[in-house]
This record gives C-alpha cells, sequence and structure tokens, in this order.
C-alpha cells in the first residue's frame, strides 16, 4: 500500500444516490457475503438493499467489478412497545451472512430487538398445465376434466424472492448492537448493552444468555458492552468489547455463564494524556477478528489497535486514525460527534486494515509497511473509473493547495460503515445515504 503507487489506483463506481434524501434512506451497515459475489447494505428505513457482482464478459472486461441491484425487501417495520412506551426503530443495526449451502442465500438481519433470518432465492420456471385449476388458477369442475394432462415447467422473467425464514425476537431488554454467525453455522450470538445471548438457527423461543453484567442495582453500573464477535475458527471462543476500552475473550467450554473471562485485553493510560474526555474516546466502538484468528482490531474515537490473542497487556499495534481532531474534542463532545461509532475492516489477506472518518474520509494502514493514506468519498470526485487522490489534513501553519484545514472538515459527513471484499481488493464504503464500491485499477 505505497501512496505512489497502489493506493491511488483505485476505481469508484457510484451505486446509490438520492437527490432528495431522507433519513430512511441512512445507510447503517454494510456487508460482503463469503464469496464476494454479493454486498448488503441495510438502512434506517429497515430496507436490505443487496447488489450483485457482474459477470465477466469478453467484449466489457473491465465491468467485471461492478455490482448491481439484485434484491431489495423490508426486513424490520417500526413497532411499539405498549409496556415501556418506546417506540422500536425499524434501522438495521447489523447484517450477517450465512455460507452458501445450495441455490439459496441466508442473512440474518437485527435491529434494536429483532433478529430475522432471511432466504434469498431465484425463479426463473413457472408450473403450467394444472389438471384441478386453469391457468389463471381457478379450480376447474372435476366432472369437465375428461384427459389428464402432465403439468410442465415454463421459462419465465428471473424473480427474487427474500422470504424470512425465522424470526428470534423477545429476548433482548436492551438494543442490540452486534450479531455475529459461528463458526460451527448452527449457533448465533446476539449482544445487547448488557448482555449476549446464544441462539441455535432451528429454535426461535430460546435463547441461551452467555453473558450478563447488569449489576443488581442499576447505579452501580460502570459500563456497557459496545461489540461482539465469534472467533473465526475455534466455536467455543468468542470476544466482546465494552465503553471502557477493554476487550474480554471467553470460552463457552470453562462454564455456561461466561461472567469470568479466559483473557482481558487492555492498554494502560497515559496519565499525561489524561482528560475529561479521555473516558468517552476510549470507548470500542467494534471489534473484529483477523480472518486467521490470531489477531483482535479495535477502534476506539482516534485510533484503531490490533492484539495478539497471546499478549493481554497492550496492543501490539496502535493506528491514529485522525489525531487532528485531539484539539477539537470540546467542540464534538458539544454536537455529539464524540459518541459516533466507527468502524473497522481486515483486507482478505490481514494485511491492511481500513476505517472511517469525517469529511467523507477514510483511513486504510498498511502493517507490513506501516504506510498509511486517507480517501475521500464523495461525489465531486468520485466519477466511475476515476482515480482517487490521496487526501492530506493541515492541522496549523501555512497549508498546501492540495490540502484541507481541520477547521474546515465537515462532521456532519462521516463514513461510519465499510466493507472489504473477501479475497479480492475490492472495497464499499458508506456516505449517509450513498453507496461508493472502489477497486484496484484494472490496466
Amino acid at each position: 500500500m505505497e501512496e505512489d503507487i497502489d493506493t491511488r489506483k483505485i476505481n469508484s463506481s457510484f451505486l446509490r444516490d438520492h437527490s432528495y434524501a431522507t433519513e430512511a434512506d441512512i445507510i447503517s451497515t454494510v456487508e460482503f457475503n463469503h464469496t464476494g459475489e454479493l454486498l448488503a447494505t441495510g438502512d434506517k428505513g429497515g430496507r436490505v438493499v443487496i447488489f450483485q457482482r457482474e459477470q465477466e464478459s469478453k467484449n466489457q472486461p473491465h465491468r467485471r467489478g461492478e455490482y448491481n441491484v439484485y434484491s431489495t425487501f423490508q426486513s424490520h417495520e417500526p413497532e411499539f412497545d405498549y409496556l415501556k412506551s418506546l417506540e422500536i426503530e425499524e434501522k438495521i443495526n447489523k447484517i450477517r451472512w450465512l455460507p452458501q449451502q445450495n441455490a439459496a442465500y441466508f442473512l440474518l438481519s437485527t435491529n434494536d430487538k429483532t433478529v430475522k433470518l432471511w432466504k434469498v432465492s431465484e425463479r426463473d420456471k413457472r408450473p403450467e398445465g394444472y389438471n384441478l385449476k386453469d391457468e389463471d388458477g381457478r379450480l376447474r369442475d372435476p366432472s369437465m376434466i375428461t384427459t389428464l394432462r402432465v403439468p410442465v415447467l415454463r421459462p419465465m422473467d428471473l424473480m427474487v424472492e427474500a422470504t424470512p425464514r425465522r424470526v428470534f425476537a423477545n429476548a433482548h431488554t436492551y438494543h442490540i448492537n452486534s450479531i455475529s454467525v459461528n463458526s460451527d453455522y448452527e449457533t448465533y450470538m446476539s449482544a445487547d448493552d448488557l448482555r449476549i445471548n446464544l441462539w441455535n438457527f432451528e429454535i426461535t423461543n430460546q435463547s441461551f444468555n452467555i453473558v450478563d453484567i447488569k449489576p443488581a442495582n442499576m447505579e452501580e453500573l460502570t459500563e456497557v458492552i459496545t461489540a461482539a464477535e465469534f472467533h473465526p475458527h475455534h466455536c467455543n471462543t468468542f470476544v466482546y468489547s465494552s465503553s471502557k476500552g477493554t476487550i474480554r475473550l471467553c470460552d463457552m467450554r470453562a462454564s455456561a455463564l461466561c461472567d469470568r473471562h479466559s483473557k482481558f485485553f487492555e492498554e494502560p493510560e497515559d496519565p499525561s494524556n489524561r482528560s475529561f474526555f479521555s473516558e468517552i474516546i476510549s470507548s470500542i466502538s467494534d471489534v473484529k477478528f483477523s480472518h486467521s484468528g490470531r489477531y483482535i482490531m479495535t477502534r476506539d474515537y482516534l485510533t484503531v489497535k490490533v492484539w495478539d490473542l497471546n499478549m493481554e497487556n497492550r496492543p501490539i499495534e496502535t493506528y491514529q486514525v485522525h489525531d487532528y481532531l485531539r484539539s477539537k474534542l470540546c467542540s464534538l463532545y458539544e454536537n455529539d460527534c464524540i459518541f459516533d461509532k466507527f468502524e473497522c475492516v481486515w483486507n482478505g489477506s490481514d494485511s491492511v486494515i481500513m476505517t472511517g472518518s469525517y469529511n467523507n474520509f477514510f483511513r486504510m494502514f498498511d502493517r507490513n509497511t506501516k504506510r498509511d493514506v486517507t480517501l475521500e468519498a464523495s461525489r465531486e470526485n468520485s466519477k466511475p473509473r476515476a482515480i482517487l487522490k490521496p487526501r492530506k489534513v493541515c492541522v496549523g501553519g501555512k497549508r498546501r493547495k492540495d490540502e484541507i484545514s481541520v477547521d474546515s472538515l465537515d462532521f456532519s459527513k462521516k463514513i461510519l460503515h465499510t466493507a472489504w471484499h473477501p479475497s479480492e481488493n475490492i472495497i464499499a464504503v458508506a456516505a449517509t445515504n450513498n453507496l461508493y464500491i472502489f477497486q484496484d485499477k484494472v490496466n
């Protein structure tokens, strides 16, 4: 990932744009499936949009990387909890794909309270020639049937259907922030602010509570769960992060209730950096296992950290995402931006990590060369097949022509959700209501 070579050679294709965007159109999650052929987005309006990758054609080889809309469906509707007098938003918090077992695709989607398992399948044939009903579907008079017909399947226009196969409800008192599919592909977990539940895909009316940090007296509450994920290979291991900047690794073989962690990852605080905002900015907004399962990546407000599972006392790598905002924490607190929850992702080989920032900027860090780059996802510089140019933020002193001043950053334009193709250099970046897909330049 050298700034002068690879990172600028990125094509962009502009996928989803609404000139008159509403709050419901804001993208709230982005996720590639296990092959990278499909890309799902969820939005604040409870919709799921699935994009499918174009198949390669001999006369248009450059179109291979393009994604087009494959299916759109309403996953969640707004609800009202009459007992608590609370509105339950339809906003999709997370989407997780299951590995493909047959011709159909399966994915989990969740809002604040309810997880749903969706089946997405194709139909391009329809049966004709029924004996007991006519072509319009009306029942025929049995006395009029004089001959038996053999029904046949006739080709029809391709139809993509999304059907809810399971609904996992009524198990969370607090808002669900994470769902994670286990490597046994039979179970998954859902995490809210104070509890983590383990579900079997076949059983919707029962879940096992595997973590519960709710104190007997809520006034003694000091931290909440912010994210949780299963290990990619060991079905008994999972991690969860907290608002205090700590990560706990748990082993389900040790006990049914994993209140006692196996490992506890925490970096000692530097007293010289202590401030009023220290606790807020140390809260972890995302945690991700590397594909290899050896490392954990965490994102807090200003940094991305990489932890080795074998070393609990400090991270092995720390990357500054936007350290120039350290002097702006007061105004970021006043406009609530300091509570924004940025996600982070690994590339397919765990060698590069990506996370979002403000002003529609997103950051990439190469773990091998230690080089980093800031890129921008915006309509102005993201025409299809345009090459992205690295951006630089000027903190003080004289500003160069191509730099942007820290005072002119737009904090309403934020990239919270990103995804990386599992095996290729293709990334998806959600900038409010727009989805951008960037890929390595195809010569």
